[in-house]
């Protein structure tokens, strides 16, 4: 049962923002980044291999395992909750789609004009200029080398130490801060600088609602709307809500 209070707020707002953290994707069976480790990297921490400091002491190792993770990523599907989103979409008369994820899903799902805050894994850009590279030769030891400048390929996502791209960043930011509901999906709520944009929000008056099985930071404010369970549950019922009171 979706509160009356979430559906007027939804029913009355001119901008919608969605914040998407990794429990959407586990959904879709995606591991989160520190339960990825399996096999052979079982024997590293996530932080070992995603730094800049990682790639340029071993580069092969840490391609290696984004390409291990891409694997993990392509066999995964949108889930409803994903699908959910799109419906939320149409029905706002804006929407904008901020995810802290980098497997695409929501992409694939249909969701437009996605801000990819961390990146997209499934992307491949030169470790110089940063530039998408779409296609390259396979070296015999990996990883490959950027076809423009034969500087190693790399993948788009954002690493321990690095700065989150500025345009998505500010946009994300400059939406929170306009927007008249804020709902916050799958997210720890402990990662800044996403952290802080349902903060944002909240200050400057919009309704927050949080979809997550549990507490988050975010929960123990008080007028925060706390809708417990799994976002491929909980999103579909509040789009069919939302879609019955039209």
């Amino acid at each position: 049962m979706i509160p009356p209070p979430v559906i007027a707020a939804l029913r009355g707002a001119r901008h919608v923002v969605a914040l998407t953290g990794s429990g959407i994707s586990a959904e879709s069976g995606i591991p989160t980044f520190r339960e990825a480790q399996t096999g052979i990297w079982a024997q590293f921490r996530p932080e070992e291999l995603a730094t800049p400091e990682a790639f340029a002491a071993a580069p092969a190792r840490v391609w290696e395992w984004y390409a291990w993770r891409r694997t993990l990523v392509q066999a995964a599907a949108p889930n409803a909750g994903h699908f959910a989103l799109v419906r939320l979409e149409t029905l706002a008369p804006r929407f904008t789609l901020v995810t802290q994820n980098v497997d695409g899903l929501h992409a694939r799902a249909g969701s437009t004009a996605v801000l990819e805050l961390h990146g997209n894994i499934l992307r491949t850009v030169c470790s110089k200029d940063r530039q998408v590279v779409e296609s390259w030769t396979e070296p015999a030891q990996p990883p490959p080398r950027c076809p423009a400048c034969d500087m190693f390929l790399r993948p788009d996502v954002v690493w321990f130490g690095e700065m989150l791209p500025m345009r998505q960043l500010e946009a994300a930011m400059a939406a929170a801060a306009a927007c008249d509901v804020f709902i916050a999906v799958g997210t720890s709520g402990l990662v800044y600088p996403a952290a802080g944009l349902p903060l944002v929000a909240l200050d400057n008056g919009a309704t927050v609602i949080v979809v997550n099985p549990d507490e988050t930071p975010l929960t123990s404010h008080p007028t925060v709307h706390h809708l417990r369970g799994a976002a491929a549950a909980v999103l579909p019922a509040l789009a069919d809500a939302l879609t019955a009171t039209r």
